[in-house]
């Protein structure tokens, strides 16, 4: 029959009825302002880096979610749908173009939206098209497993109870053996606290360190504070897939753990998104009046410094670096001026990146992106424009206040083989922080130090200084020592000896640690022989914990001292 209505699928009629419950005034007004004046066009990272391919136009993209507004909900694409390019979805594959656009080609960092002349806020539009999809299923796999994580286990990387607290345990001894003083801890769950603090959750899978440098800081600071043992996720991706009852319950959960502690302020650690979702956004997604003040780390280290709870030496930080504005910080809740106000006092070379502030560019990795690994060529194609940027500081280091922001620079750097690290604030602020000098405290007449007597240590190193230093090491307090310098022969000692440790580096030729330690949490006879990892090379971390059956049971950053080695070693055999 000629002009006859396609028929809709069931999926994209429900995107379109549950359109009808998500507009608002915002939302609704940046679809019908665009005047098409092209301005926003340069803003964006994926158009620079795709200057032919008009599909990742910020008003091309916005188009494709305005065309279904026009027809469905404005007087004008009723009335004249021709005229205004109204349109709609029918089948489930124009519902898979809708995800390549709102997922796969915007990383929502609403860099277009504040060169728009008329005011159009594409992101938010794009989130809410995001949420329709998400609502009937349609979104990449990544995005998937996080929601289903942060649904499920109660954070975003599925990091289970008992991990989260042998993390904090472990950098509490880290802490009072670095500061030598047994009341500097990482105290958990403690009520009436001046000072509740939640984390990402990345900081306890991949970047501990930070979690025991706040933990310096809130000590020498004098501070009254304490750690969750429960609901301390303060990240969100809620905010990125457009789940508001995601948003929602992932808010509601942290601020009824502080409420339940009586905690006074809620600080949350470096991470944009994080910040933004739980301070700004969360209430609503949430509809709770939050009966406690909540503020950045960053706001938290800089009154410290001003008020004198800490000293801080800026000449231990003597690298150059330059400084990434993450956009949720920056671009959505106006974070500009703190976190160089911060780098000014515990730096002595900051050399500013251009441009920056709120027209900076997006690390590539934000709006979830690091998530999907499907759009992975193209975030690594846009993110030339940051490469070149970070190039021109001549830095060694950028400093980022978002754990988005350090894997998704962190990936770019690899990429386009970039002299750089990245760090964060409080790591910089631990570094400068100067310890006050203290009276030692004895240990007690007549305890000997743990022996490791009786147990068999299976060290594998390429280096031979490592090998000799840490058989030394640990020969001098029992250990029996076994060692391999490749990966072929670690693994078939490990066969043989049965050892009670493996401690394994990751940068080998040939059969790489890598490899090694997935040999043997593969085989049935070794799965059970605990592993820690120590390794030169950090940016590994992640690799080792997402393709890990079993995460190791411990892990080190060289260079490795003994005292450091000797405690993690006693602390996986459970020598005390």
């Amino acid at each position: 029959m000629l002009n006859a209505t396609p028929v809709r699928s069931q999926k994209a009629a429900r995107v379109i009825d549950r359109m009808s419950k998500k507009l608002n005034r915002q939302i609704a007004g940046s679809l019908a302002a665009c005047v098409h004046c092209g301005l926003c066009t340069s803003s964006c990272h994926y158009v620079q880096t795709n200057p032919d391919d008009p599909t990742y136009a910020p008003a091309y993209k916005a188009d494709r979610i305005r065309k279904i507004f026009k027809r469905h909900f404005d007087w004008t694409g009723r009335v004249f749908p021709w005229w205004v390019g109204a349109a709609s979805v029918y089948t489930d594959a124009d519902l898979e173009e809708l995800k390549d656009v709102a997922f796969g080609k915007c990383t929502n960092c609403r860099r277009c939206s504040i060169n728009c002349p008329m005011g159009v806020d594409f992101a938010t539009a794009n989130r809410m098209m995001r949420g329709l999809l998400v609502s009937v299923g349609v979104m990449p796999e990544g995005v998937a497993v996080v929601s289903k994580d942060q649904w499920e286990i109660g954070n975003q990387m599925g990091v289970l109870k008992e991990e989260y607290l042998d993390t904090l345990e472990w950098m509490s001894e880290e802490l009072s053996a670095e500061l030598e003083d047994p009341t500097a801890v990482i105290p958990v769950d403690v009520a009436d606290a001046d000072v509740v603090y939640a984390i990402n959750p990345r900081e306890v899978k991949y970047d501990p360190r930070t979690i025991a440098d706040a933990a310096k800081i809130f000590h020498l600071a004098g501070e009254s504070w304490t750690m969750p043992s429960e609901g301390w996720d303060m990240t969100n991706f809620g905010l990125f897939s457009g789940d508001d009852d995601l948003g929602g319950a992932v808010a509601r959960r942290l601020y009824e753990k502080v409420v339940e502690l009586r905690g006074r302020k809620l600080v949350i650690s470096e991470c944009g998104h994080g910040y933004r979702s739980t301070r700004c956004e969360g209430p609503n997604w949430a509809g709770m009046d939050v009966p406690f003040e909540m503020e950045s780390s960053v706001l938290t280290m800089l009154r410290y410094i001003r008020e004198g709870r800490i000293t801080v030496d800026k000449s231990r930080n003597t690298t150059p670096v330059t400084f990434h504005d993450s956009c949720n910080n920056a671009r959505s809740c106006g974070l500009y001026e703190e976190p160089r106000e911060l780098l000014d006092l515990v730096v002595t070379d900051f050399r500013e990146m251009y441009p920056n502030r709120s027209e900076n560019y997006c690390c590539t990795g934000g709006g979830g992106a690091m998530s999907m690994s499907e759009y992975t060529p193209r975030r690594l194609k846009s993110a030339r424009v940051k490469a070149e940027q970070l190039a021109a500081t001549g830095a060694k280091v950028v400093v980022t206040s978002c754990h988005n922001c350090v894997d998704g620079l962190s990936d770019l750097i690899r990429h386009y083989k970039l002299d750089m690290q990245v760090t964060q604030l409080v790591n910089l602020v631990a570094t400068a922080a100067v310890v006050p000098a203290r009276v030692a405290v004895p240990a007690a007449a007549g305890r000997p130090a743990p022996s490791l007597a009786g147990r068999r240590i299976l060290v594998v190193d390429d280096e031979p200084d490592v090998l000799v230093f840490y058989r030394s090491v640990l020969e001098d307090h029992g250990a029996t020592v076994v060692e391999a310098a490749d990966g072929e022969t670690a693994l078939a000692l490990a066969r043989r000896e049965k050892p009670d440790l493996v401690t394994l580096d990751l940068s080998m030729p040939g059969t790489d640690g890598g490899m090694v330690f997935e040999a043997l949490r593969r085989d049935d006879t070794l799965t059970d022989v605990p592993v820690c990892i120590i390794t030169g090379r950090p940016e590994l971390r992640r690799l080792i914990y997402d393709r890990a059956v079993r995460p190791p049971e411990g892990y080190l950053d060289k260079p490795v001292d003994d005292e450091t080695l000797l405690r993690n070693v006693r602390k996986i055999l459970e020598v005390t």
